[in-house]
């Protein structure tokens, strides 16, 4: 099966958004980090860093990324796309390496190499863009019982981990604001992905806007990216931006591409070589993102607890 030209389109614009997302945790721990000295930090609670400028520069980049990735998900399938978000991992750890002297390490060198094969193996063999025609059919994909099953879940764990374990766990293990952001995510890639194509449908001369079920997604696509900037405003202000990006991006994508399969039934018209072949990228993919994580580890010295979970070695690299 080759590739369809939505999903050119749609690779451009997903590794466009990786350029601009990746660049911007850089300058968003920056203005975290200086903020960190004048006022409460944001994982304290604070919000002193809406008055610095480098945080408002990070997040003017993340949103210019952020624009490129809903554009790609209104033309490429999100398994696709998601996968893709690794190469934000890639510039995130070269600029933390010249910029907040978080050190990258040979094997995060091929971690970045790992990553880049597994994105080319699931681009060349990733299914085609499903035919929608109506935001209604997106709606009946969403109200299906199993996309409501996952969704429930999803919302009884962030509950959980909101108001169980962020008070006790937030500020010593990255899995709880990290868990948080990648289970919203993985519902807010849905309603984008929705959204974007109501809108690419409107722009075609078919206007969606005058359907309910339009709104509804576009108030879920507000309300899980507030929650998500807010807790991962947390995350990069507790924790190494190193060890942050490649965690991240393996939980939301992971949890991303089960949503989709899910919701989209994208497998459906793919046969077994297709699939496993996807999958395979995917493992490469996650090994690239643990070899930049032990990167981290070389950095840091040796440690009698687990980085991914706590965060009392990067204290002693991260001043935030």
């Amino acid at each position: 099966m080759g590739i369809s030209s939505d999903n050119v389109h749609g690779f451009v614009l997903a590794v466009s958004s990786s350029i601009f997302i990746g660049s911007s945790f850089i300058i968003k721990k920056k203005g975290l980090k200086k903020a960190g000295t004048t006022g409460t930090r944001a994982g304290s609670g604070g919000y002193s860093y809406l008055y610095e400028p480098w945080w408002w520069a990070g997040m003017i980049t993340m949103i210019v990324g952020e624009i490129a990735n809903f554009a790609a998900y209104a033309f490429a399938p999100a398994i696709l796309v998601t996968p893709l978000g690794a190469l934000s991992i890639i510039f995130s750890a070269v600029l933390a390496h010249f910029i907040l002297q978080e050190k990258l390490h040979i094997f995060g060198m091929l971690g970045c190499a790992l990553c880049v094969v597994g994105s080319v193996s699931i681009v060349l063999h990733a299914p085609h863009e499903r035919t929608i025609h109506s935001v209604k059919e997106l709606w009946h994909l969403a109200t299906q019982p199993g996309f409501l099953v996952y969704g429930g879940i999803v919302l009884v764990v962030v509950g959980v981990l909101i108001f169980k374990f962020v008070p006790t766990h937030g500020n010593s293990h990255l899995i709880v604001y990290v868990g948080i952001c990648s289970a919203m995510g993985s519902i807010t890639v849905m309603s984008v992905k929705a959204l974007g194509i109501a809108l690419k449908l409107s722009f075609s001369g078919h206007n969606q806007f005058v359907y309910y079920q339009t709104w509804i997604f576009t108030v879920v696509v507000i309300f899980t990216c507030l929650l998500q900037i807010n807790y991962l405003n947390k995350a990069l202000d507790t924790f190494n931006t190193a060890v942050i990006s490649p965690v991240y991006y393996v939980m939301f994508t992971t949890l991303t591409i089960v949503a989709s399969i899910i919701m989209f039934k994208d497998w459906d018209s793919q046969n077994t070589s297709q699939i496993v072949t996807e999958l395979c990228g995917f493992v490469t993919i996650l090994s690239g993102t643990f070899l930049l994580h032990k990167t981290k580890d070389m950095g840091d010295g040796p440690s009698s607890d687990s980085p991914v979970f706590t965060n009392q070695n990067t204290n002693q690299n991260s001043s935030c």
